[in-house]
């Protein structure tokens, strides 16, 4: 085993630029790809490799940048550097010196904005940098051949097919220019030898920036080993410049997702190429999905349910044998087993449906709680309450929980029957088994058992339940 073996690995990550193809007002390594964004995707697969550290080189929108990386990995792992002036790739690594250059560890270098590379990639160009030749490498970069390279720095070999050096697009002469391999700006470099070698890298070129690409000739020219692994995937190493690329990359991912929930989970998809689901989601057997469906973040369906047209689920669990008719919106929310949804109906965050509940068209849940086997059929808001099991909630029912200031809860019990446009005031209480009258307005708590009626609400008969039974009208109040 060489001495490479037992060096730490941490990874450095570029994300300081503008990206001006983008046309946008927004960081290019914040635009989303599958919901995320692109520096997200990096930084997971940076992850799974098990680094000692990640270091993240911010510049534009550094703070937004910043709580993007958070959002995705532990403060503890993740360290910081400001490149201040954008003065191209040899400076951003230039501005983790002083953090990485005395410390002799393996560092690989990432794009924020190369979202698809594979961390079993990553891992054979690490494993190929430190076996390299029985000692390990100085440098290794990943290169891949296109059919058309234009716009990515040339590989450029001697006769016996050793590394020269790595010439950027605009500084290629005629015979360069046909060279068909190229660098995809991933490398590992012994952080002691890269620091050293970047003293002295220049800016004498088209762009007037000092290039990371200069620094394996720069080691190789010391006598430094440097290596090439050979990649054969030309999507891994797509990078994000402009929107078209990032629809392209965008309906790829799409379409490998649709096809291994087809495949390796026997899920239904009516038309795929008109529905949508995040790589994160996770859909169950014999499941069915319409055309324009999304299906967002980590999303949990489960076996033998059917999404209907136009409807979208966001970081949302439904269970088994779930249906969720047409043009339903889903968010934060969890839903029991053989519940139904919609048509038209709104599930705002931390709504949750027990099993064998039902809420209809244009009903709209936040914040609450269905029971098992209730019902909310029509034209229903309920915010910030809790519902019994078996209860039925009338059409055009509100919870009104909010008095200007402050939410208010609303709690129902079992087995009740709120009537057609029941308005209940929150702070309130309904018992089990209440019944109220169409139009009603409670504006205190119901008693079980209660008939309640009017504007205000009055207890007018107090109903005896008896076992198999409905109820029936006891004494009158």
């Amino acid at each position: 085993m060489s001495e490479e073996q037992n060096k730490p690995l941490n990874v450095l990550i570029l994300a300081a630029g503008l990206g001006t193809r983008m046309r946008s007002n927004l960081a290019k390594v914040l635009h989303k790809l599958d919901g995320r964004p692109l520096i997200n995707h990096v930084c997971r697969t940076a992850m799974a490799l098990a680094p000692e550290k990640i270091y993240v080189v911010v510049g534009h929108q550094a703070e937004d940048v910043k709580t993007a990386v958070l959002n995705e990995l532990d403060e503890s792992i993740v360290e910081f550097v400001i490149q201040e002036k954008q003065l191209g790739t040899g400076d951003a690594v230039n501005a983790a010196r002083n953090h990485l250059q005395a410390q002799d560890s393996t560092l690989l270098i990432l794009s924020g904005d190369v979202p698809m590379i594979r961390a079993e990639t990553l891992a054979k160009l690490v494993q190929q940098h430190r076996d390299h030749r029985g000692k390990g490498a100085a440098a290794t970069m990943l290169t891949v051949s296109l059919n058309d390279p234009t716009g990515y720095g040339r590989i450029v070999r001697d006769d016996h097919g050793i590394f020269k050096q790595i010439v950027e697009q605009k500084d290629c002469n005629e015979d360069q220019l046909a060279v068909k391999e190229i660098n995809a700006g991933l490398y590992c470099f012994e952080a002691i030898k890269l620091f050293n070698a970047l003293s002295r890298v220049g800016n004498d070129n088209a762009q007037g920036e000092f290039y990371l690409t200069d620094v394996p000739a720069v080691l190789s020219s010391e006598g430094e080993p440097v290596s090439i692994y050979k990649h054969g995937s030309r999507r891994e190493i797509e990078g994000i410049n402009n929107r078209a690329q990032l629809a392209s990359l965008e309906k790829h991912l799409r379409r490998r997702t649709i096809k291994k929930l087809m495949l390796d989970y026997g899920v239904t998809f009516i038309d795929p190429k008109n529905t949508y689901v995040s790589a994160d989601a996770k859909i169950g057997r014999d499941t069915v999905i319409h055309p324009n469906v999304t299906i967002e973040g980590t999303s949990t369906i489960g076996d033998g349910c059917e999404i209907r047209p136009g409807s979208r689920v966001a970081d949302s669990d439904l269970g088994n044998g779930v249906t969720v008719l047409d043009n339903c919106l889903i968010t934060n929310a969890s839903v029991g087993n053989r519940c139904n949804i919609g048509p038209s109906a709104h599930l705002r965050p931390n709504a949750r449906m027990e099993d064998g509940s039902r809420v209809g068209n244009f009903v709209e849940m936040k914040n609450s709680t269905l029971g098992r086997g209730s019902k909310a059929n029509h034209l229903t808001y309920l915010g910030d309450a809790t519902v019994g099991e078996n209860s039925n909630i009338g059409a055009g029912t509100i919870t009104c929980n909010y008095d200007g200031v402050n939410k208010h809860k609303t709690e129902i019990g079992n087995n009740v029957r709120i009537g057609s446009d029941t308005m209940l005031i929150a702070p309130i209480k309904v018992g089990d088994g209440v019944v109220t009258g169409a139009g009603t307005v409670a504006n205190k708590d119901i008693p079980d058992n209660k008939l309640a009626v009017g504007s205000p609400a009055r207890f007018i008969k107090t109903l005896v339940k008896e076992e198999g039974e409905r109820g029936r009208e006891g004494e009158k109040e």
